[in-house]
Order: C-alpha cells, then sequence, then structure tokens
C-alpha cells in the first residue's frame, strides 16, 4: 500500500473544499462535511442510471461514500450525504472494492462525493492500479472542490463529472449553504478542463475528459446562463454538459415555497435554448423542437 500519511497529513489543517474548515480531522475535528480521517461508503455496484456514455453496456462501476461538503435542501440522497448513512472500510478494503466492480465489467470506476476524501482515496487507488485496476476513473463531485484537492488528482482522474450547480452566490448559500460556490465552482472546472481536456468517446463509452452536469431549477434559480456563458467562453464550445430537468422537491425543499415544485416543460425549454445560444452542442438534446 502507498504511503498513507502522506496524504493523511492534509487532514491536520483541512482545505478540500470551499468551506476551507481548516480543522485537524486527524484529531477527531470535523468541519461542514462531518467526516473524520476515514473513509465510509453507503454502497458499490455496476449503475445503469448515469449517462449514457459511462453505463455503456455493463454499467458504471459508483462507489457511493457517505457525507458531503455540501447541504443542499433539495438532495435527493439525504440519508447518505447528510445523515451520513454507511459503513466504514479500511482502504484495503476500498482496493478490493475497485478491482471487483472491474471484474465485474464494469466500464470505470465512479466515485460518487469523494472531495471531503480526496487524501484518503488517493493511496487505495494507486493500489488498486498496482494490483490491475486499468479502466477509466470518473471524479463525481458537486463542484465545490478545492485547487489543493484537485491538484493532488492530476494525472490520477480520466473523467471528471462535476456538477455546476449555481451561476448566482445568493442561491448557493441559500440552498447549500455553499458561500463562494460559483468562484469556486469556475476555479475548480477550469483545473478540471485543464487535466482532463474535453470528453473523448471511443465507442459508445468515454474514457477521459471533463463531462458536467447541470440542474435546472425552478424560477431560474440556477443562473443557468451564467454557467453555460461561462463554460462555452472560459473552457470550450466542445465542452459535454447534462443539462438535467429531472429535479424534484426532496428533503427540506418545501420549505422553501419556491423550490416546492418540479421545473415546467417551458423552463426546461429556456435552459436547452440558453446553453445553444451560448454555443454548446453536446451533452443534452433538443428534447421539445
Amino acid at each position: 500500500m502507498p504511503d498513507i500519511e502522506k496524504y493523511r497529513e492534509r487532514l491536520k489543517y483541512c482545505r478540500l473544499c470551499g468551506h476551507r474548515c481548516e480543522v485537524n480531522r486527524l484529531q477527531g475535528e470535523k468541519g461542514k462535511c462531518n467526516t473524520l480521517a476515514e473513509i465510509r461508503i453507503s454502497s458499490f455496484a455496476p449503475h445503469f442510471g448515469e449517462e449514457p456514455e459511462l453505463v455503456g453496456r455493463f454499467g458504471s462501476g459508483t462507489i457511493f461514500f457517505t457525507n458531503c461538503n455540501l447541504a443542499c435542501v433539495f438532495c435527493q440522497n439525504y440519508d447518505i450525504s447528510h445523515q451520513g448513512k454507511g459503513v466504514k472500510i479500511e482502504p484495503s478494503g476500498l482496493v478490493k472494492v475497485m478491482l471487483d466492480l472491474q471484474k465485474r465489467g464494469c466500464h470505470n470506476i465512479n466515485w460518487v462525493s469523494p472531495t471531503h476524501l480526496v487524501p484518503l482515496l488517493i493511496p487505495a487507488l494507486l493500489e488498486a492500479r498496482e494490483q490491475g485496476l486499468n479502466i477509466p476513473l470518473v471524479y463525481n463531485s458537486g463542484g465545490y472542490d478545492s485547487l489543493e484537492a484537485l491538484e493532488m488528482l492530476d494525472g490520477l482522474v480520466e473523467i471528471y463529472m462535476p456538477d455546476a450547480k449555481y451561476g448566482d452566490p445568493s442561491s448557493a448559500k441559500k440552498y447549500s449553504n455553499a458561500p463562494g460556490y460559483w468562484e469556486m465552482n469556475r476555479a475548480a472546472l477550469k483545473e478540471m478542463h485543464r487535466q482532463a481536456g474535453d470528453l473523448v468517446i471511443e465507442n459508445g463509452v468515454a474514457v477521459r475528459g471533463l463531462l458536467v452536469r447541470h440542474l435546472v431549477l425552478p424560477e431560474d434559480l440556477a443562473a443557468s446562463y451564467e454557467i453555460f456563458k461561462f463554460i462555452s467562453q472560459e473552457l470550450s464550445t466542445e465542452t459535454y454538459i447534462n443539462i438535467m430537468d429531472q429535479y424534484r422537491p426532496c428533503n427540506d425543499a418545501e420549505a422553501h415555497h419556491e423550490l416546492n415544485r418540479r421545473i415546467t416543460t417551458d423552463e426546461y425549454r429556456a435552459a436547452i435554448i440558453l446553453a445553444k445560444n451560448c454555443g454548446l452542442h453536446r451533452g443534452f438534446q433538443d428534447f421539445y423542437w
């Protein structure tokens, strides 16, 4: 197993995400992610509900980590992300999980909500590579990643799949308790794109690059245009962006009347038009023409 302590040192003064809590997780202190210096997972399995380019024929090898550095009031995985439902696993156990998913035919290893665990996950990844793991790694995050965390991953991640949740800082603070999200997200997307480039698909399956997810919210609370404009102007018009229409009120969304409904067809159509007007064309379809 690679030198775990080398990476664990980053947890003494934790700055892995936009909160920059600077707590000493090695001494039992918890920051906004409510996580100690340990890996906890809720489940792992071939997943067929991700983007088709990740799923392929045999599924995306998803590993759901518990807790999260965001606190979205509409979280659909509240029990995992907010309540920390899951079990502790040692790095050696995580190695076995990743190798098992590869043996089951998965096209990739998909780390779901890994930001707050990066220094603990890297040694497991390196050991798994030494033991024969050779499928792409998908880094599936909420997009509130610090440059410090992403720089640790340079050369290790084939596919970055971050959210671009908000182009409006006030919405990010109100609905996800993520101050400075838009600034942090832009920096993270730039770094991810620098490392991985535009998404490359071979034989219908993604092999490397950046895949951005954007969830359309009611009343344009996510400020979608700001996100599309940034991506097209400062990343690439070839950026693959999944513009998602599946928002539904979950968790504490009902406490916010503006979030207590699904989006309308017109709201989703408007987002598609905005993306196309910005020159984006990959990752979404013209469902409503």
